[in-house]
């Protein structure tokens, strides 16, 4: 790129050099011709249909200024790597596609690349195989928060996943400022005083619940990562895994899905630049749980970054946003319902876009002033979930929390409800006073110390530990979960 003779450039992932050729001259609204015995091909044999549609990895397509290819040349062989002259741009806007000088496929490009056929398969309504209501007498059991938080903490789904990522390079040489283990990853652009923050999410059970809501709320959760992390989101990817959309009820999952990613992402502002499918995911005619995965990016000025754990003594808990409206019906796509009750039913939990935006645009001017020593956005888990992680950093600083009473506690602690961000401080009411600005609740709800986690509830302590008893399980559980497989 610093030679200055590529004009245009992109890589090649579905469907190989057919995107890659097509979209290039339809952007550009030029045309593209190309002659296939040329292409570096791994195979012997291979017809030009192959040819065309293989998607063999690390490839990229180059265009570029006619006079100057020896200089891209001279770039690709100092560092070892295969390329190849393979066609030519043209005026005619066509893609034209030669084998050994023998015309084998003529296409306009914009058939190929802006006037794509838009499917509408017969849908009904989404499947749903779980109840709306819980069966009776499963909310009756009493509540051990303890043991409880313990066994939610070494489940799969919220245990340290460490023992997998310590295993790779993660570091990206010297640009990761904050890695795996954090809300949103966060890489530095050197020289620019600028960082991109990364967040992933996905959310089958609640997806299953309402495909459209549960969509919507990995959405907002990306992007709530990001701005707990400080960052803007600006753009995003997905990944859509469900199963045969021949079936109407489970092409109906993936319509609301989509719809209900296109209503968030345009209110967060973040368009869509690619993703793919993965449908047909199916056994013995039973489909996978509708999955899409977000991918969302973020934008921010390099500074040090704010971590999820606690990090001094004697710093105000603030729960920005709320403790939630939650009931029985919200309760159900819950990581509590799914570990401690085995059970799935009801909606995922209620999201107001309009709440959520401005709880991110508070968290992002809080982080951004230095007001928050500690920030961690609350999800699967919920309150006491969060403070169990945001107590597990190097310090070995826990906290101690009051609660509402008259509400279920496990309502209270376990509930997943969107919108809200946990945070440590030493000037509470400079941050009260930017939640106040966004007209987002804020509450002072504890204060931290060294090596326990207390929660009360009015007069009631419902959990005081020290903070190994919690620590331990949630360490080591992904390893001995593993090795017992």
């Amino acid at each position: 790129m610093q030679t200055g003779a590529v004009v245009g450039i992109q890589d090649m992932g579905a469907a190989g050099l057919t995107c890659s050729t097509c979209e290039m001259g339809s952007r550009a609204g030029t045309g593209v011709e190309i002659d296939l015995q040329y292409v570096p091909q791994r195979e012997t044999g291979m017809t030009p249909y192959e040819i065309m549609l293989s998607e063999s990895q690390e490839r990229m397509l180059l265009v570029a200024e006619r006079g100057r290819e020896d200089e891209v040349f001279r770039v690709f062989h100092k560092w070892g790597l295969d390329a190849a002259t393979v066609g030519h741009v043209t005026a005619d806007g066509s893609l034209r596609v030669k084998d050994h000088g023998q015309v084998v496929a003529e296409i306009p490009n914009r058939a190929l690349a802006d006037e794509a056929p838009v499917y509408d398969r017969p849908h009904t309504k989404p499947q749903r195989l779980a109840p709306l209501e819980p069966s009776p007498g499963l909310l009756n059991r009493p509540v051990a928060v303890k043991s409880d938080l313990i066994a939610l903490l070494s489940s799969g789904d919220l245990c340290s996943k460490r023992w997998i990522w310590e295993q790779y390079d993660y570091l990206v040489r010297s640009s990761t400022q904050a890695g795996p283990g954090s809300d949103a990853a966060i890489v530095r652009i050197k020289e620019t005083g600028k960082s991109i923050a990364m967040s992933l999410d996905g959310n089958g059970r609640y997806c299953a619940l309402d495909p459209r809501e549960g969509t919507k709320l990995i959405v907002a959760e990306c992007c709530r990562n990001l701005s707990t992390a400080g960052a803007l989101p600006v753009a995003a990817t997905n990944n859509l895994n469900f199963g045969n959309p021949e079936r109407p009820e489970i092409m109906a999952q993936l319509v609301e899905s989509i719809e209900g990613m296109s209503e968030a992402c345009q209110f967060f502002e973040t368009p869509i630049t690619g993703g793919n499918v993965s449908l047909y995911n199916e056994t013995l005619g039973e489909a996978i749980f509708p999955t899409p995965v977000m991918g969302i990016v973020g934008l921010m000025k390099t500074a040090l970054p704010t971590p999820i754990a606690f990090s001094q003594p004697d710093r105000t808990v603030i729960l920005l946003g709320d403790f939630g409206n939650c009931d029985e019906l919200h309760f159900g796509g819950t990581q509590y319902a799914k570990v401690i009750l085995k059970a799935l039913w009801g909606l995922p939990p209620a999201l107001d876009m309009d709440y959520e935006k401005r709880v991110q645009q508070a968290i992002r001017e809080i982080v951004t002033a230095g007001l928050a020593e500690s920030a961690h956005d609350l999800s699967d888990g919920g309150l006491a979930v969060a403070l169990a992680e945001a107590s597990f950093g190097p310090a070995a600083i826990g906290a101690r929390i009051s609660i509402p009473a008259g509400v279920r506690p496990e309502f209270l602690l376990f509930h997943e409800g969107p919108s809200r961000i946990l945070l440590s401080a030493s000037q509470p009411d400079e941050v009260m006073k930017i939640a106040a600005k966004f007209k987002v609740e804020a509450g002072q709800i504890g204060v931290t110390m060294k090596e326990r986690l207390r929660i009360d509830c009015g007069s009631e302590t419902l959990l005081d530990c020290d903070l190994t008893e919690l620590r331990q399980p949630w360490e080591t559980s992904l390893e001995r979960m593993l090795h017992q497989s």
